[in-house]
């Protein structure tokens, strides 16, 4: 074979490696095959699944998990159940998405649904539920259970609707909260004013400045102290993003489209600066945590979960300050604050549980069944005990030992803490009116863009910074740049899909070179008949 003849065959050969290109992005990008219910769960075989799992350093929390896989393992001898667990949701977030890329996911995991949102972007990791919800054997309430589960009528609509996004259901909930005011009642009181039936932002904001006032030497009226900051907001995204839902304002929608960046945002910043410029308010980013404060008779007005009730208050279980530094006061627990008093709107929130894809069905299965006993009244109960979080199943929550326990509020100030109590009771009372943001790849980007604009404004007063409109212009911006919002949507609305996968970037490139070579090869062939003409002639 001649040199002319092995070149024509290397660029005959290029339309075939493109070919062979295509169909190995394809196959590497394919990711597992779709989960389906196995015909029955095969108890013969033996499986050991990983459970990721969060609390708050506290002890009674992790007893709870290791009873429930201790329970759950005498029910099914044959699967192990291997706890992980996390102080942090971010950690457990961060740790999913590099696992991911490994295949080394956990089969069980506690999230949030804007965590589950970016883990889709992967072909079949999370298995979607709705079918295993129905199965009539191995599903919610089937009849192959080896233990009293909720059905899906027995779970709360509200909190299992915020499961449901890409058009699957893709979590169970495990605990629910809200957020909560926690006030200093003695101080609104010793400052002159009543405590309304519903805290509105204006009675925040008066009060908060109200207790401001400094006798000559710079010592607080209110306390005796040298240290107040009557308003402290531990999670400043839900407070963006309560605000705007209480105002009717623009967050964002369902399929993704932004909608943050928005007048009444910059109304609210204005009145975030204007309080913060009097330090009347500041967030735990840039003080601390609330309860500190309040226990130490140094904050009026403490907003944060409900989940957090043990550690507010003088009496509190789990105080973090010394005993010395303690106030005595009264605590009262009222919903966040709102603008309008005849539709109040407040955030549901909470961690729910996703189960991820394995090659063995059976695994999934396995996974699925832990899962689901994590709804058992048992489970449920006790870690609802240990926090101000509620039940997410109508099962629990109507049961007698739950309502029995919600009846001694005050008996003492550790399982009956009256504070935690309260906070329970504040969100069973107001599930009606609670309310979740839209699930999308990128809202959780977005939820930390909302906090952060606050962030930065109550930073930039306690800077000196101008805050004015060019100001809130760069802010906007600067927000939109961090949070990388472009890789969601652009300013105009228009729906950008972001930066492609790693497998598909190797794809297109390998399909534009090989075009690229086409290209040369098919001029280079006319070119040449081109010359042999001109020879002929």
């Amino acid at each position: 074979m001649d040199r002319k003849e092995k070149g024509q065959k290397k660029y005959r050969l290029l339309p075939l490696l493109a070919a062979l290109i295509f169909l190995t992005g394809c196959h590497g990008s394919r990711g597992l095959e779709a989960f389906e219910i196995p015909e029955s769960f095969d108890t013969s075989q033996d499986y050991e699944i990983t459970f990721w799992a969060k609390n708050d350093t506290n002890k009674t929390q992790t007893d709870i998990y290791k009873k429930a896989i201790a329970d759950f393992q005498e029910l099914y001898p044959n699967i192990t159940v291997n706890l992980r667990l996390y102080t942090d949701y971010s950690r457990i977030y961060n740790d999913v998405i590099t696992n991911i890329s490994t295949g080394t996911t956990p089969n069980v995991c506690i999230t949030y649904p804007d965590h589950i949102a970016t883990y889709l972007t992967g072909i079949n990791i999370v298995v979607p539920l709705e079918d295993l919800f129905a199965d009539s054997r191995y599903g919610l309430g089937g009849s192959e259970l080896r233990y009293d589960g909720p059905t899906q009528e027995e779970i709360i609509p509200q909190f299992l609707s915020e499961c449901a996004f890409s058009e699957h259901y893709y979590a169970i909930p495990f605990m629910r909260s809200t957020e909560a005011c926690y006030v200093n009642r003695t101080y609104v009181e010793s400052l002159g004013y009543t405590l309304p039936d519903t805290l509105t932002w204006d009675f925040i904001w008066e009060v908060s400045e109200a207790a401001n006032a400094k006798d000559d030497d710079g010592t607080y009226l209110v306390n005796g102290q040298k240290v107040m900051i009557p308003f402290i907001y531990k999670s400043t995204d839900n407070m963006m993003i309560q605000m705007l839902r209480q105002k009717g304002a623009g967050y964002s929608t369902p399929e993704g489209d932004i909608q943050i960046f928005n007048d009444t945002t910059r109304e609210l910043l204005y009145t975030v600066a204007k309080h913060a410029e009097t330090e009347a308010f500041s967030t735990f980013k840039i003080s601390s945590y609330p309860a500190n404060f309040l226990n130490a008779g140094q904050c009026v007005f403490a907003i944060d979960s409900t989940a957090g009730a043990t550690w507010m208050g003088t009496h509190a279980p789990l105080s973090d300050i010394s005993e010395e530094a303690l106030v005595d006061f009264e605590t009262a627990v009222y919903p966040v604050p709102q603008f309008d008093t005849d539709h109040p709107q407040m955030i549901s929130q909470g961690p729910s549980v996703c189960i991820f894809n394995k090659p063995d069905n059976q695994e999934v299965l396995a996974s699925w069944l832990f899962a689901q006993y994590l709804l058992t009244n048992e489970v449920q109960i006790a870690y609802a005990e240990t926090e101000g979080y509620v039940p997410v199943t109508s099962k629990a929550q109507n049961c007698a030992e739950y309502q029995d326990y919600l009846s001694r509020c005050g008996q003492d100030n550790a399982a009956y803490y009256d504070v935690k109590i309260k906070a329970s009771r504040l969100l069973l009372e107001h599930v009606g009116d609670t309310f979740v943001t839209p699930v999308f790849n990128g809202s959780a980007s977005l939820r930390g863009a909302a906090g952060q604009m606050i962030e930065n404004v109550t930073k930039s007063v306690n800077r000196g910074e101008t805050i004015d409109d060019a100001y809130m212009e760069k802010l906007y911006q600067d927000v939109f740049s961090l949070y990388r919002l472009d890789s969601v949507l652009t300013f105009g609305g228009q729906k950008d899909l972001g930066p492609l996968p790693s497998t598909a970037k190797f794809l297109l490139s390998g399909l534009a070179i090989t075009w690229v070579l086409i290209g040369v090869y098919v001029a280079r062939e006319t070119l040449k008949k081109r010359k042999k003409r001109q020879n002929h002639h």
